[in-house]
């Protein structure tokens, strides 16, 4: 059964300022100039490529929707030009979002009158890159994580205009949760979160408090997680909280900061590390809700957290239930790169590029 793929329309592009080059550094714009004013119309292939031994492919979707509604060439001059559409005489071939890749296979090649699409080239690099950044590390963590739950909770550290896109990137690398609405809209779902430690100071810094209003104007349509570090008093502010809520609470969140040592690890210091969210921490929280009959709460851990402290935290068996992550999903280099590789049937590249056919690729019709 072929596997679906989104809509151009899912993505809302900017068709008219993609077209005109809007977006395309100048030097493909007026590559694309010189290719139409002296009637260059060479059929190419276009290959493109990531340089990663192990990456997850992100953003081709988008980036066939680019080259579906942008491809093409304005007839006449000025505003009365016509726009002639291109995608009818591409041949297009590509992978899928979510499948795994190596360095240099060919992800994506475009075939046809190299006028056509010369100017979208930044465009699609761009995508496929930032998506494929996030897609690889979000696997990674979620990997690490080994079968607990992954919530993606990058959105306050980059631009808004970015989380569409990163959201549905997550999504297809195992992310469970999104925090904006907007990162969930693609596959048509919600953000979900935590309170925030601004509603607990809205409370006048009573957690509880926070929480409750918080489960009154929600429960039972979102899991309620109570954020319990405002105090620095994890255990304390978490066993007031199962007790306080009941069973309408669902877990308490962990996000001590990495400058900080909880309260209820000041008299067991000395043979660990115990800045920030840490095992011991987690463990003194878990046993302090079993105790007071709260083994159904679960727990979340946030704050700087990547995939290698995950994967400690899962070898020592810390009990946590869900992890945050943020930040760190958007470092790293996932950069892609596109040759022509062929000139009307013929091998023609820079040294040190060739075509590399990839039977995986599948025709884009």
């Amino acid at each position: 059964m072929p596997r679906e793929r989104l809509s151009p329309e899912v993505f809302s592009l900017p068709v008219e300022q993609l077209r005109r080059g809007y977006y395309s550094d100048a030097y493909f714009n007026a590559a694309k100039t010189v290719l139409e004013k002296d009637g260059l119309h060479r059929r190419v292939v276009m290959q493109v490529f990531q340089k990663r031994a192990r990456a997850v492919l992100g953003g081709m979707d988008e980036a066939l929707a680019v080259l579906r509604l942008a491809a093409g060439s304005f007839v006449g001059e000025g505003p009365d030009s016509e726009w002639r559409p291109g995608w009818d005489d591409l041949v297009v071939k590509a992978l899928y979002d979510g499948d795994e890749i190596g360095a240099y296979e060919t992800v994506l090649t475009i075939e046809g009158d190299y006028a056509l699409f010369a100017h979208l080239e930044t465009v699609y690099l761009g995508v496929l890159t930032r998506r494929t950044l996030v897609s690889t590390n979000v696997r990674e963590v979620v990997e690490a994580a080994d079968g607990k739950t992954v919530f993606f909770f990058p959105a306050r550290f980059d631009h808004y205009r970015v989380q569409t896109g990163d959201g549905y990137a997550a999504h297809i690398a195992g992310a469970i949760g999104v925090s904006t609405d907007a990162q969930a809209s693609w596959w048509g779902g919600k953000g979900i979160g935590t309170i925030p430690h601004g509603l607990i100071a809205a409370c006048g810094g009573d957690t509880v408090e926070a929480t409750r209003r918080y489960a009154d104007h929600f429960y039972p349509d979102v899991n309620v997680v109570a954020l319990v570090d405002f105090d620095n008093d994890c255990v304390r502010t978490s066993v007031a909280c199962a007790d306080a809520l009941g069973e309408r609470l669902w877990g308490v969140r962990l996000d001590t900061s990495e400058t900080m040592v909880d309260r209820c690890l000041w008299g067991k210091m000395g043979t660990f590390k115990p800045t920030g969210v840490v095992p011991e921490l987690v463990w003194e929280v878990r046993r302090a809700l079993d105790a007071a009959g709260h083994g159904q709460v679960k727990i979340v851990v946030s704050g700087g957290f990547d995939a290698a402290k995950i994967a400690a935290f899962e070898v020592a068996g810390v009990p946590v239930d869900a992890y945050g992550v943020g930040s760190s999903l958007l470092r790293g280099n996932t950069d892609f790169t596109a040759d022509v590789v062929m000139v009307e049937g013929r091998p023609c590249a820079k040294v040190g590029r060739k075509f590399l056919p990839n039977p995986r690729l599948e025709r884009i019709w």
